[in-house]
């Protein structure tokens, strides 16, 4: 049995196909010449996004997530941050598959219910991949300073860390 829900793609498509007829568009040409812009999008932006994957592959491989990690470790513990989400939060404003994977990670070893797993769901649920959204929409737009958006996105990624542990402490625990 169908569900209403299967139908709604379909829809949505045959009503931009008859709005553009109603408008007397080509409606074929008018999709090419989208499929050709955004084509041009792709090509300009992936540079920075194959340099983005490679920097988050070498920092994983290399150890460096380790060791930024041991870095802040003293702050995480005065905090009560469970040092065990300290490398989630230092890849979660780089990498969207990177920190999954990591995500994945800590819910298969210390569970999704206890402190570390729900202080890591919070996080996943309230951070943004900043550095590859900033990538991927400002090079879609061409535009090359990014002001203030770096600074607010990270603050922003930090107060989740930061807060995360209290909230499952505040709320949860």
């Amino acid at each position: 049995m169908s569900n209403f829900t299967d139908y709604i793609l379909p829809f949505i498509v045959a009503m931009i196909v008859g709005f553009g007829a109603i408008k007397g568009l080509n409606v074929f040409d008018v999709f090419l010449d989208g499929a050709k812009s955004g084509f041009k999008t792709v090509l300009g932006i992936t540079p920075a996004l194959i340099g983005l994957i490679v920097a988050v592959n070498m920092l994983k491989s290399s150890g460096g997530l380790d060791v930024i990690s041991n870095i802040f470790e003293p702050v995480c513990s005065f905090l009560k941050i469970p040092k065990e989400i300290t490398p989630l939060a230092i890849l979660s404003p780089i990498s969207g598959s990177g920190t999954i994977s990591m995500f994945e990670t800590i819910l298969k070893e210390y569970g999704p219910d206890s402190f570390v797993g729900r202080c890591a769901s919070i996080i996943m649920g309230s951070t943004e991949t900043t550095f590859y959204a900033i990538t991927l929409y400002y090079g879609s737009c061409n535009i090359k300073n990014t002001r203030h958006t770096l600074p607010s996105a990270i603050c922003a990624d930090l107060v989740s860390f930061v807060f995360s542990s209290f909230a499952v402490k505040l709320f949860i625990l």
